[in-house]
């Protein structure tokens, strides 16, 4: 690979931008998960209403994923960054001056927060456009380790909510976001060949085509489990192994951060080696690590080893899917990132949710694990069942310089 030509190609401002942007919406995004065994104490929440507590802004990310993208797409990816930056932030603000009282409002708080999730759709495609295709997976990938703020949040969150209350925590969240938003309104630049802004009917045109379908399938079991289990694991740690928020907090931070560092090193290796193969073996590594932690593992350690290396195979095939994706939507990447990001989101609530779910009803989190892993298959063979086509089309060397 030669690095030199990669910092050549595009706008290093721009990438760091949209990584930092990235970064700090997810730290927001995610800031429900790490506390949830705090919050759900102190409003008497069952394991079922903490479950959706903490997925209710992964769904709301994901719907607000396609309409954030709608927006990039008819202003501009700065814009629309902006705009979504502002939002969370006065949410915040409300939240932490008039505090959150009951399960009601911390699901409206969810909801707004939803906003910084959707950041996903505005952060990829402003570096994306940026770039060439041979190059795509590592700037898609860079701008995609912005999910490491779930990082920030998990060390942070349940430390922070023990010292001084979980409420104040969103208000200490407020400085680093001000913060961001100076410094992405100053570097950020919108790239000068951006595509002609799509109508609803490209949209729903999109939605015609059955690759689309395949990708918007096959991220809602990377970065659906990887966002997922990030939110569910404190409460499982916490339920299975009787762990305390913090400590169940720095397992739940040494997860995310394999899943986060492994996204723009999924996506090289997709440069290299071919997105297609690079995915295949992803999906193996984490059906079978998910798989193995549902047998009732008497170790937490061993749980977190298992964990961990799931999350790496989930992060490395999140950057591998966008490695793809602008080869084969080079022109609608905007409107596909939108549409590919919800997917990756709903996939993301309803791990979240059926985890705390299947627990309340059956005791176990074994179901729920188990028919995640079986998904992660349904994948991998899913994906080796496309590759022929993909290679021999739209991947293939008169079409693309990339390695599909």
């Amino acid at each position: 690979m030669n690095t030199n030509s990669f910092w050549k190609a595009g706008h290093t401002p721009t990438l760091f931008a949209a990584f930092l942007y990235f970064d700090l919406s997810f730290m927001v995004w995610y800031l429900l998960g790490p506390m949830a065994v705090q919050i759900a104490t102190d409003l008497q929440l069952t394991t079922q209403q903490r479950g959706f507590m903490v997925a209710t802004p992964i769904l709301a990310g994901a719907l607000l994923r396609f309409l954030m993208g709608m927006l990039a797409d008819q202003l501009s990816p700065k814009t629309a960054g902006i705009f979504g930056q502002i939002i969370v932030i006065s949410a915040l603000l409300v939240a932490w001056k008039l505090g959150v009282h009951s399960y009601e409002q911390v699901l409206l708080l969810g909801l707004f927060l939803g906003m910084a999730g959707a950041s996903f759709a505005v952060a990829l495609p402003l570096a994306s456009q940026w770039y060439p295709a041979e190059h795509q997976g590592k700037a898609m990938g860079i701008a995609g380790a912005g999910n490491s703020g779930t990082v920030i949040a998990a060390l942070a969150a349940p430390i922070l909510a023990a010292a001084i209350g979980w409420t104040n925590v969103f208000g200490l969240a407020l400085i680093p976001l001000v913060l961001c938003l100076i410094v992405f309104t100053l570097l950020a630049r919108n790239a000068p060949n951006r595509s002609k802004a799509k109508s609803m009917a490209d949209y729903f045109k999109a939605l015609s085509d059955r690759d689309s379908w395949w990708f918007m399938f096959f991220y809602s079991v990377t970065f659906g489990g990887f966002i997922g289990l990030a939110s569910a694991l404190p409460g499982y740690f916490h339920d299975q192994y009787d762990l305390n928020p913090v400590t169940a907090g720095y397992y739940t931070a040494a997860c995310v951060l394999g899943g986060s560092l492994m996204r723009p090193l999924g996506g090289a290796f997709a440069d290299r080696f071919g997105g297609i193969r690079t995915l295949l073996g992803m999906y193996a590594l984490a059906a079978i690590c998910i798989a193995a932690v549902g047998f009732h593992l008497s170790s937490s350690v061993a749980a977190l080893a298992l964990f961990v290396s799931a999350m790496l195979g989930l992060g490395a095939g999140n950057g591998a899917v966008f490695q793809l994706v602008p080869q084969r939507f080079r022109n609608e990447i905007g409107v596909m990132t939108g549409l590919i990001g919800m997917a990756g989101g709903i996939g993301g609530f309803l791990l979240a949710a059926g985890l705390g779910a299947i627990k309340q009803n059956t005791g176990d989190y074994q179901i729920g694990l188990w028919l995640f892993a079986s998904l992660g298959v349904i994948a991998w063979f899913g994906l080796h069942g496309v590759k022929s086509r993909w290679r021999t089309t739209w991947g293939s060397a008169a079409f693309t310089a990339a390695r599909v």
